[in-house]
This record gives structure tokens, C-alpha cells and sequence, in this order.
């Protein structure tokens, strides 16, 4: 495999000192000020969504034990990007993003709300509450979808991986170390608290997404930046400045442009179906974690939120670190290397004899997931075109994400049988697949123009 590597590196490094030396300064200088509101408006966000993210599935252990019935939690939080995640797409490429993030923000808030007077008047019920994540879903998929169409927006290209580092740190940080801890305390207190306390988080992101400039509300599109969908695998130009682009609202938005595009890029589809397989397997093992530390590992429900802290000092670790180890050892090798490293740790986890080694493992798979994140996130911002990122996002998450409802419930259906067994068979796959796509990952990264080198060149 080095042999087959060896002419495509050289071709990159070849007179790239100039270009690799001013990308290392660009990188360097700060985000800026935009980047910067956009950060605070996913921080809040993730604030909110931490808090209803535990306290839902809390809530429902107080009408149920059954691995299969919490596991619908979770299929329904991901069901919305197989049925909304294009239509979405299309809505983010067409339509102001700072309006669809503040709105996005506006729905889960009111949904939270109408959750905690149910719960606090004693009417909540686990049909309210599958109600309530199906439509937390909807807005999750508008604000992230936007949310990640503007970071190109608001950076320059070498600046990407560092962008997406810090917005996965940010949202690891809060919602493990923040917002997962007070929850399980404030369930403790009284079961809509936390629900409460989320509805009010979501005020702060709405105003923040509407002071973002105007570079962050709609992407420019200009003929010149238009792949050849012939040979979609060369590197998409960068943009160019602002007065020679037209603004896309000018033009029409389909989702044949986007699926066009996405079909005839071979490595981009190849990768879908890699992330679909291997998402799939992570949901699957997930499906049901909190009855894992519950009955399993014999953890109080206060207590939830500080076992989530400590497997999310992993998470941040890996979001922290990625960008480094792009750097050294490009993102084909990382992405490799962190889905080995979940496939090992899974198995750690489910294998685990106490509540100790349960939470240093999954904190391990945790790390993994969280380092594959953030260059999987970088080259996708790079080589699809600003004016299709949303449909092409959308159309991605539809059929990666779109799988883990399915995935999930399997994983709790599975999970009635033993709680250790999702995180074993997931396990398994997770380390055939990674074999099998190795090429795809390694070499097919830098053919495509995925390469972190590829941003300086």
C-alpha cells in the first residue's frame, strides 16, 4: 500500500514549501470575531441540547425499564435525517442560515417547554416524550445542518480543522462536563427541571445567529466554482471574492443538483456508505447505554451525569487533539486509526467487570468517535462546492443518520437478551469494516483532494 501512496505524496510536496509554510501562519491567526458568535450560539445550543438529551431518557426510566422502549428515544432522535435531512439541506442553501438556526432554536425551546408543564402537572407520559425528541430532531436537523454550512463562511480554508476542532470541543465539553451533570442533578430535584432550564438555553443561540454577518447567510455561487460533475474528485477551487460571486438566492435550488454531484463522486459515495455501515454499528451499541450504567454497572440516576462527564473527558481529548494528528499524519491514517481504536474499545466496554473500567473504556470510544469527527467534517467542507453544502449534507446525514433509527432499536431489542452484547457484536463489525476500507480511507483521501495537505497546496 506505501508503494501505491508514494507518487501522489510526492507530487503534493513538491515546491508546497512556500505554500505549506503561509498555510501554517494562516492557520495560526485567529478565527475572528464571527466565528467566534457562531461558537457562543453552538455552545448555548449544546447547553440546551445536553440537558434534554439526559433528561428525557431519565424520564422515561421512571415509566419504563424496557431496553427496547428507551431505545425508541434514541431512534427517534435520529429519524428525522432520514425523512427531513434533504429537505432540510435544500432549506440551508436557500434561505437565510442565521434565520433557520434561530428558528430551529425557536421550535426545540417551545417543544421543551410544553415537556416540563406535562411533566410537572404529572400528564407526561412515554408518547409525549417520543413525540417531543421527533420534533427535537427536526430542529436538530435545520440548526446543525446550517450550522456547519457557515463555519466555511466564517474561516478560511486552512483554518477549517481547526474550526471544527473547536466546535466539537466545545459541544464534547458542555455537553459532557456541563450540561450532562447538572441535568442528572436537576432530576434529582424535580423530573421537569432540567426541561425548564433547557427551554431558557435556547434563547441565547437565536439572538447570537442573527448578529452573524452576511457571509454567513447564504452561500455565493459563481460559474467558475462548479465542479466538472464529469470528474468531481479534483479539489474544489477556492472561493472567490465576494463581488464576482452571485448571490444563490438568484438561482434555483434542486436536489438533483446535489444528488448529481454526490453520485458522481466516487469517493464521497464510497465514504457515505463507509459512515452508514460504521454509525450504524456505534447506534447499535449505544442503543441502550443508560440502562447499561443502570442495571449493569449499578449507577444511581443522579449519578448519570457524572458518569457522562468522565467519558467525556475522551471526547474532548479527541476533538483537542485531531487537528495535530491530521497534521502529522494526514486525515486517511487518523480516520483509520480512530475507528480501530473504537472497534478495540467497545469491546473493552462490553467485556468490562465494573463501573471503573466501564467508563475508562467507553471514554476510549468516546476519544475515537471524536477524533474521526472532526476530519471527516474538514474534508467535506473542503472539496463540496458552499452553494450544494447544505443538500449535499443533508442528502449524507439522510443516509448515514437515516440508518440509525433502525440500528438503534435492533441494539435495544438485542439488549433485552444482555446489555453487554450490543457493545461485543458492534465490536466485531466495526473491526471488518475498517480493514475492508483501509484503501478507501488512506489512498482514496488523497486522490479525492481530501488530504489535510491539499488545503496548503
Amino acid at each position: 500500500m506505501t508503494d501505491a501512496t508514494d507518487a501522489d505524496t510526492s507530487s503534493e510536496t513538491v515546491g508546497g514549501t512556500a505554500s505549506s509554510a503561509s498555510a501554517d501562519r494562516a492557520d495560526q491567526t485567529s478565527l475572528g470575531r464571527d466565528f467566534g458568535k457562531l461558537w457562543t450560539a453552538a455552545a448555548f445550543s449544546n447547553l440546551a441540547d445536553g440537558l434534554g438529551r439526559t433528561a428525557v431518557p431519565l424520564i422515561a426510566t421512571t415509566l419504563t425499564h424496557d431496553p427496547l422502549a428507551i431505545s425508541v428515544i434514541g431512534a427517534l432522535a435520529f429519524l428525522p435525517w432520514l425523512v427531513f435531512g434533504l429537505p432540510a439541506g435544500m432549506i440551508v442553501d436557500r434561505f437565510d442560515r442565521r434565520i433557520i438556526m434561530a428558528a430551529a432554536n425557536g421550535i426545540r425551546g417551545a417543544v421543551a417547554l410544553w415537556l416540563a408543564i406535562l411533566t410537572a402537572t404529572g400528564q407526561i407520559s412515554l408518547w409525549t416524550l417520543f413525540l417531543g425528541t421527533l420534533v427535537f430532531g427536526l430542529g436538530e436537523t435545520l440548526f446543525d445542518n446550517a450550522t456547519n454550512a457557515v463555519i466555511p463562511g466564517v474561516v478560511t480554508r486552512p483554518q477549517l480543522e481547526r474550526a471544527n476542532g473547536r466546535m466539537q470541543a466545545a459541544q464534547v465539553t458542555i455537553d459532557s462536563f456541563i450540561a450532562t451533570p447538572i441535568a442528572g442533578v436537576l432530576f434529582a430535584v424535580a423530573l421537569a427541571l432540567p426541561l425548564w432550564v433547557e427551554a431558557a438555553g435556547y434563547l441565547v443561540p437565536i439572538a447570537l445567529a442573527l448578529l452573524l454577518p452576511v457571509s454567513a447567510a447564504r452561500p455565493l455561487r459563481d460559474p467558475a466554482l462548479v465542479p466538472d460533475p464529469r470528474s468531481p474528485d479534483v479539489e474544489v477551487a477556492a472561493p472567490v471574492p465576494e463581488p464576482m460571486a452571485t448571490p444563490l438566492s438568484t438561482s434555483k435550488v434542486t436536489a438533483r443538483e446535489a444528488v448529481v454531484y454526490l453520485w458522481s463522486n466516487r469517493y464521497l459515495r464510497s465514504m457515505v456508505v463507509f459512515t452508514s455501515l460504521v454509525g450504524s454499528a456505534f447506534s447499535f451499541a449505544q442503543a441502550s447505554t443508560i440502562l447499561y450504567f443502570l442495571d449493569e454497572q449499578h449507577v444511581a440516576p443522579a449519578a448519570i451525569g457524572f458518569v457522562t462527564a468522565g467519558i467525556g473527558v475522551g471526547a474532548l481529548i479527541g476533538s483537542l487533539v485531531a487537528p495535530r494528528f491530521v497534521a502529522r499524519l494526514g486525515r486517511g491514517r487518523v480516520m483509520v486509526a480512530a475507528n480501530l481504536v473504537a472497534a478495540v474499545s467497545m469491546l473493552l466496554t462490553g467485556l468490562a467487570p465494573g463501573v471503573v473500567t466501564a467508563i475508562l473504556a467507553y471514554a476510549l470510544f468516546a476519544f475515537a468517535v471524536s477524533t474521526w469527527n472532526v476530519p471527516w467534517g474538514a474534508l467535506r467542507q473542503q472539496i463540496v462546492p458552499a452553494h450544494l453544502f447544505g443538500r449535499v449534507l443533508g442528502i449524507i446525514r439522510m443516509l448515514t443518520w437515516g440508518l440509525f433509527p433502525i440500528a438503534t432499536l435492533f441494539g435495544g431489542w438485542v439488549a433485552r437478551f444482555d446489555l453487554r452484547l450490543p457493545f461485543l457484536l458492534a465490536a466485531g463489525f466495526v473491526l471488518a469494516a475498517t480493514l475492508v476500507a483501509i484503501r478507501l480511507l488512506i489512498v482514496g483521501t488523497r486522490r479525492a483532494g481530501a488530504e489535510a495537505q491539499a488545503v496548503a497546496a
